[in-house]
């Protein structure tokens, strides 16, 4: 494969509440997508734990650049020779009862590269499922963009709800982004309703590939996810995607053809308004 053409994957799981469990899920998913071939591997959100309750999630809370669940990733980075979008893990928040939904990423050293915190946070009711989600009652939200270089191009990280804040991607592009990785876990409702066509749509308005990992399944919550996992090309094409449950989906990044792409379809040039 060319220097401009890249194999990567996403990873789509249904979490539970057992963190060893969920670790072997995901060194085994993990393994499948490096051993196909690919160079970086997005996680879901939440890949470690998913409990009751979002309060649950700071028994986890671990301190930066020291704990289990960022070994793990560093580790697994390392012993495949891949780059890792580290789904979430929780980290310590300025305010104790909290914590950070971060996201974490490696290089093939197993070095952590780069961290984003989730922004923008989840406390809507879905009224049609009689569910409830307040995420911001255990989680404190992140004020950064992270756009980072790579060997796959500059990329961009945002988590599920982002999604739905165009501003935010905008913000990630005048950074030069080329390449969005999403960690998610969009609901089954909304998901159903809007998670293919906001990814498409974040790929297709910015011109970049999106490689968007979701849980995809019921949870002891008795809440479900939407799964349906993807990778985008700048175009709005989905070159791969996972409908449900546990798997991986794998395709190649070529940076040639999003740059042909933005030079021959210049709409970034023809923009009149810029993010504050």
């Amino acid at each position: 494969m060319s220097e401009t053409k890249h194999k990567i994957a996403v990873v789509q799981m249904a979490t539970g509440p057992n963190v060893s469990a969920n670790l072997l899920e995901a060194e085994r998913l993990v393994a499948e997508a490096a051993e196909g071939g690919a160079g970086l591997v997005v996680l879901p959100e939440n890949f470690a734990f998913m409990g009751k309750h979002e309060r649950e999630l700071c028994a986890l809370r671990e301190t930066p650049g020291a704990g289990p669940l960022q070994e793990y990733l560093s580790q697994l980075a390392k012993r495949f020779g891949i780059w890792l979008v580290g789904g979430t893990i929780p980290l310590e928040a300025w305010d104790n009862s909290k914590v950070r939904a971060a996201c974490l990423v490696f290089n093939d050293r197993g070095e952590q590269v780069g961290r984003y915190d989730k922004i923008h946070l989840f406390d809507v009711n879905l009224v049609e499922a009689n569910e409830h989600y307040t995420e911001s009652a255990a989680i404190e939200p992140g004020k950064e963009t992270l756009v980072i270089d790579s060997p796959f191009g500059r990329l961009g990280i945002a988590i599920c709800y982002d999604l739905r804040f165009p501003e935010l991607f905008r913000a990630m592009l005048d950074k030069g982004m080329e390449v969005i990785c999403m960690p998610a876990a969009f609901t089954a409702i909304t998901g159903k309703a809007h998670w293919e066509t906001l990814v498409r749509a974040r790929a297709i308005e910015n011109l970049c590939y999106v490689a968007a990992a979701a849980q995809g399944g019921f949870h002891i919550s008795g809440h479900e996810t939407h799964g349906h996992s993807m990778i985008v090309d700048p175009w709005g094409t989905v070159l791969a995607q996972v409908a449900r449950g546990a798997d991986t989906a794998c395709a190649t990044l070529d940076l040639d053809y999003l740059h042909s792409t933005r030079r021959n379809f210049p709409t970034l040039n023809h923009r009149r308004l810029r993010c504050n």
